[in-house]
């Protein structure tokens, strides 16, 4: 039979960021059901069984993401919420458009959402290639209750990038509004801005919303905004996020 990594009480509460007691009131209430091999024996959890519930509870899921993304080093995920190489991440794309495909409010955009994703993501495995600077791979986490989908990574960014075409760039704000809205030729297999420009279209035509951020520049997309306005966030990010609302 297979199972996922068992978790002691405090490694599931450091995963969720709250206090153990907190998993023992959750597990009277059966809010998140923890397991026992006995009725006297302590509690514990498999990583799925967490997975499931941040999939469930988007603020959690979404609190972790950050975490990820903005610690001075990078936390250990649950193996279902990080894509380590292109081929895993191909997978579980595959995995949330055949749930997406279920929906039947999603049974006519569902082909749409999996391609901006799979544009998104692709791009940090084709950008990152052989230069991540700490550790290779993605964050890959969706709420389907929501209609949220979270993509980080801890990449170059889109400046460093676009700088191997454009080294007169100077900021990260420029580099993003470029990224969605100029098509750059000669660039071999780079094809970061023309990937974006179809997901800025896909968005802004399909009632989706995009918050988009790299280095300290963020652009919000979606039916409303017709000019990419990209403004500054307080902090810095070492890579890419995407967050989707679809």
């Amino acid at each position: 039979m297979y199972e996922t990594t068992k978790l002691n009480i405090r490694e599931a509460a450091s995963i969720l960021e709250v206090n153990p007691e907190t998993l023992r009131r959750w597990d009277k209430s059966k809010k998140l059901i923890a397991r026992r091999d006995s009725p006297t024996a302590h509690r514990y959890y498999f990583e799925d069984d967490i997975v499931e519930f941040l999939r469930d509870n988007y603020k959690y899921l979404y609190k972790l993401a950050m975490r990820w993304a903005f610690s001075q080093k990078p936390l250990r995920l649950p193996e279902a919420l990080y894509c380590q190489d292109s081929f895993i991440f191909k997978g579980r794309l595959s995995k949330l458009e055949d749930f997406l495909s279920k929906d039947k409010s999603q049974e006519n955009r569902f082909p749409l959402v999996t391609s901006v994703i799979g544009e998104i993501g692709n791009n940090s495995f084709d950008h990152n290639i052989g230069n991540w600077p700490d550790v290779p791979g993605i964050f890959f986490g969706w709420s389907l209750k929501e209609g949220k989908i979270i993509l980080i990574d801890r990449g170059l960014g889109i400046l460093s990038t676009l700088k191997r075409v454009k080294p007169e760039l100077k900021s990260d704000r420029e580099a993003l509004k470029i990224a969605f809205t100029k098509s750059l030729s000669g660039r071999g297999r780079e094809k970061r801005g023309n990937g974006l420009k179809y997901v800025r279209r896909v968005v802004h035509n399909n009632n989706m919303d995009l918050f988009f951020q790299s280095g300290k520049a963020c652009i919000i997309i979606n039916k409303k905004r017709k000019d990419i306005k990209p403004f500054e966030s307080t902090k810095y990010l070492a890579g890419t996020m995407a967050i989707l609302n679809y």
